[in-house]
């Protein structure tokens, strides 16, 4: 399978006209990604830990960033394309709501009780990437990037993994309708397949260091098996992690060492009862869900009654081409409206929606 080439990279689902670029496709498509709008959002979308006041604690941008170099540090050992896996690597995050896992969360409870469907952040990636970028029009990037963010999943833990499935777009909207229904679809490229692997290297650690700086855990809580293995802080580990995948991936599949692996199945579990279920961190959960579903309910209901007044309008609808107006339903557009929302703008959008003001 190997290394993808940028020749391969010109299938776009629209055709574009060839023009002299100095750039390769995915070249290209890294500069779209980084001057789109939905990219500019990661830099107030928190990672794990939010509303937590703290200036140090990680945000998506750092996220996609140490992801991007991980797997380039990675993919330059194994012969893989720098370009490709940049453009999947800072795109695959595009699609998390505010106020990360928990905001999907509560998102795909409004979106199924409205029978539009769950919500994926990674499918709702590829809407924004193909569906509500430049006006409604979309970046038009290749499949093999478009196939790439969508088939990250940080959230599953595999040793090893070999690309698969599918070279045409029909192949691509049948892995969406799959990923829609709650698959895991496979990448159709090595470089999809590492920065798959890659997204739990470049968070793992990092999700310690910030429940350490924030007081969740302290250092000698982590289990001593696993220390042995990774280490104890976010360098020690991400280097060993890194090691190990160039010392054990191949021309065909991306993997860890039995002993590696075994570490770092310990050391997610860790943090799955330590971090990301910790009562501390989920404090505010509660009314984050309940604003969740007010706005969505008032969003609704200004579509509905075509209040043109609205900030859906104002700062979303307003800018988008008839094309997506008249393929989407009210329920579609506020999820897509909240889906792009940073932190701080959700919670300025509940307060303009239902906070009194004085005359």
């Amino acid at each position: 399978m190997g290394r993808s080439l940028p020749a391969q990279g010109v299938r776009r689902r629209h055709e574009e006209a060839v023009k002299a670029d100095m750039r390769d496709a995915f070249s290209i498509d890294v500069d779209r990604i980084l001057h789109s709008q939905a990219y500019t959002s990661y830099i107030d979308k928190t990672q794990v830990f939010y509303l937590v006041g703290h200036q140090g604690i990680s945000h998506r941008v750092i996220h996609v960033q140490l992801l991007s170099r991980i797997a380039r540090t990675i993919g330059r050992k194994l012969g893989l394309n720098d370009d490709l896996i940049e453009a999947i690597a800072i795109g695959h995050d595009i699609g998390h709501p505010p106020f990360g896992h928990d905001g999907e969360t509560y998102l795909s409870e409004l979106c199924t009780k409205a029978n539009i469907g769950p919500f994926r952040h990674n499918v709702q990636a590829i809407q924004a990437l193909e569906r509500i970028e430049k006006a409604g029009r979309g970046l038009n990037l290749t499949l093999q990037v478009l196939d790439g963010i969508l088939c990250h999943n940080g959230e599953v833990t595999e040793q090893r993994l070999s690309p698969d499935g599918g070279v045409t777009f029909r192949d691509f909207d049948a892995k969406m309708r799959a990923a829609l229904a709650g698959a895991s679809p496979l990448p159709m490229t090595m470089e999809g397949c590492l920065v798959r692997m890659a997204d739990t290297v470049s968070y793992i650690g990092r999700d310690i260091e910030d429940a350490i700086a924030i007081g969740i855990i302290r250092r000698t809580d982590l289990p001593r098996e696993v220390v042995k293995t990774l280490g104890d802080t976010n360098g020690k580990i991400v280097y060993r992690l890194v090691e190990d995948l160039i010392g054990h991936s191949d021309g065909t599949s991306i993997g860890y060492s039995d002993e590696v692996f075994g570490a770092l199945c310990r050391l997610k579990e860790f943090n799955y009862e330590r971090i990301y279920t910790n009562k501390a961190v989920k404090r505010e959960s509660d009314k984050i869900r309940n604003m969740y579903g007010l706005v969505f309910a008032r969003l609704v209901q200004d579509i509905e009654e075509r209040e043109r007044s609205s900030p859906v309008y104002t700062a979303f609808l307003d800018r988008l081409h008839e094309r997506y107006l008249n393929t989407h339903n009210p329920f579609e557009m506020a999820r897509d409206y909240v889906a792009g929302l940073t932190d701080s703008a959700f919670l300025r959008l509940f307060h303009d929606l239902f906070v009194p003001r004085i005359a």
